[in-house]
């Protein structure tokens, strides 16, 4: 019995615990801006990353994080506590690539103490390999990019580089703007209002099971009817002054939030 106690004693010993996530301090912190904090009301990050299963010690990978908005909360959530990986454009994906990137990396420069323990990889269909390890991550999120993946031609191999990062079991969390059934593949592309029936097909085509979905971006108020497609709605507000006030009054777009697994293995 002592034998025992002592071989679970130094398990534990040899495997630190892993602390909670702190969201106070993710959500709240002096790092975060302003101006993103404040769209929090339409985007929930708490509710989003806590439904796609986020828990201490994993490893994660966001898509494409553009500006930084959610590595303003997965970078200190994660930081000593799990791993995240940014896949961000190819230094060599063109002019604007280059630009979205340079950016990205000043931000994380510029705040070593939050930002220093991401691991910037790299979004580069069809390598496969580059967002992060084979087989390593446990979570892999999405966060309104499924249109621009098919505007380029590569959403199926971004959904190819996604199930061979993954862990057998592990969560592939989707959020995408939410288009009206019937929209075509062109509406898709032009609005980036896609179908939740043409996202769930895609991702399942790639190897993955939808598990679960949940309503916590949507927004009944978005019609996604408009000629400028979802860029009309906060925060782009593309036609200006151009009824301003109504596109404010409806908020950010309607969106589907989809978890899929990637099956285990056998």
């Amino acid at each position: 019995m002592l034998k025992t106690g002592l071989i679970a004693l130094s398990l534990a010993l040899a495997v630190p615990a892993q602390a909670a996530l702190d969201w106070d301090a993710a959500l709240s912190g002096e790092h975060r801006s302003e101006k993103n904090a404040a769209r929090d009301e339409y985007r929930h990050p708490r509710e989003t990353l806590e439904f796609f299963g986020l828990r201490e010690g994993m490893t994660v990978v966001e898509l494409s994080p553009g500006g930084g908005w959610y590595t303003e909360v997965l970078a200190p959530l994660m930081a000593d506590n799990g791993r995240y990986y940014a896949a961000h454009g190819s230094v060599n994906g063109g002019a604007y690539a280059r630009r979205s990137l340079g950016s990205y990396l000043v931000k994380l420069g510029e705040d070593d103490d939050t930002y220093g323990r991401v691991m910037v990889s790299e979004l580069s269909p069809p390598n496969a390999m580059a967002i992060a390890p084979e087989g390593s991550a446990d979570l892999v999120l999405a966060f309104r990019n499924i249109h621009t993946w098919m505007r380029a031609g590569v959403l199926d191999e971004v959904l190819e580089s996604v199930f061979a990062a993954l862990k057998p079991g592990g969560v592939f969390g989707v959020v995408q703007h939410r288009g009206p059934e019937g929209n075509s593949i062109d509406d898709m592309k032009n609005t980036a209002y896609v179908t939740e029936d043409y996202v769930i097909s895609a991702v399942e085509a790639a190897g993955f099971t939808l598990a679960d979905r949940s309503e916590v971006n949507a927004n009944p108020k978005d019609t996604a009817d408009y000629e400028n497609g979802v860029w009309t709605l906060p925060p782009s507000l593309t036609l200006g002054d151009e009824d301003r006030e109504r596109y404010l009054a409806i908020g950010e777009s309607d969106r589907m939030t989809l978890k899929f697994t990637k099956p285990a293995a056998e």
